[in-house]
């Protein structure tokens, strides 16, 4: 804090990534056009657009997977968590949870009881050595999302992380991933199409606009939390979004 006459003033939160007018394309496609986004140090933003508007691509870009055509993309160490689980079939649910580790370099042994601390806490007690088609897809999402988190990097690029999952799994596994992340804050990029989605679990909603995407309004969150999808102020913010991605030309 700095003192200011009798005022107390915060300093400003440090930015854990930004992008300054990026554009990137494939071939002829352009993906995304001009998109300037910030996200601040233990800030969850999501990102929300219509199929095709360079969702995916804005996390490859932050993870460093490709570069930007143009602009500029800073950003502190991310990992990225896909849209399809990716568990191994032939490891443990354990072995599965601990393969970052392991590609560090880190020992099994090691691995493993880094990986089996979280377990019950994530809700998988008892399950260390099934393997992932005895596991349902909440179950093997959450391992996926354990992985992620066991990598270590302070930033967690989610990529429409529930969006193979049936509604009644998909609920369930949003309010668990709200608590998750109460008692394990980290800084996240969460992509989504699902409005709801983005209003639940974020501080900040970034609307993006059809191919090329490009911003067309940010919408802060700041619903306390716990959250519940009738909340009068979720059902506007919702609303709103919804009204802005279709001004835009899209829907979501």
């Amino acid at each position: 804090m700095l003192a200011q006459g009798d005022i107390e003033v915060a300093a400003p939160a440090r930015s854990s990534l930004a992008l300054e007018d990026v554009r990137a394309a494939y071939g002829p496609v352009r993906a995304l056009d001009g998109v300037s986004l910030t996200v601040a140090e233990g800030e969850v933003v999501a990102v929300v657009g219509p199929s095709g508007c360079g969702k995916s691509t804005l996390l490859d870009l932050v993870c460093g997977l490709r570069a930007p055509d143009a602009g500029t993309v800073r950003a502190d160490d991310a990992v990225l968590m896909p849209q399809r689980d990716g568990l191994l079939p032939w490891l443990s649910a354990l072995d599965n949870a601990g393969l970052a580790l392991r590609v560090a370099g880190v020992s099994r042994e090691v691995a493993r009881a880094r990986a089996r601390e979280h377990f019950a806490a994530f809700g998988l007690g008892g399950f260390e050595a099934a393997r992932p088609a005895q596991l349902s897809g909440g179950m093997r999402q959450r391992i996926a999302f354990l992985r992620t988190l066991l990598a270590g990097r302070p930033v967690l690029c989610l990529d429409e992380p529930f969006g193979a999952l049936d509604a009644l799994t998909r609920a369930q596994m949003q309010d668990w991933l709200a608590a998750t992340l109460e008692r394990e804050p980290r800084t996240v990029l969460l992509v989504t199409h699902d409005v709801e989605e983005a209003v639940l679990l974020a501080d900040r909603v970034v609307l993006l606009s059809p191919r090329p995407g490009r911003v067309v309004a940010e919408l802060p969150v700041t619903a306390v939390r716990p959250r519940r999808r009738a909340d009068p102020e979720l059902v506007a913010l919702r609303e709103a979004a919804m009204h802005a991605l279709k001004a835009s030309g899209g829907a979501a």
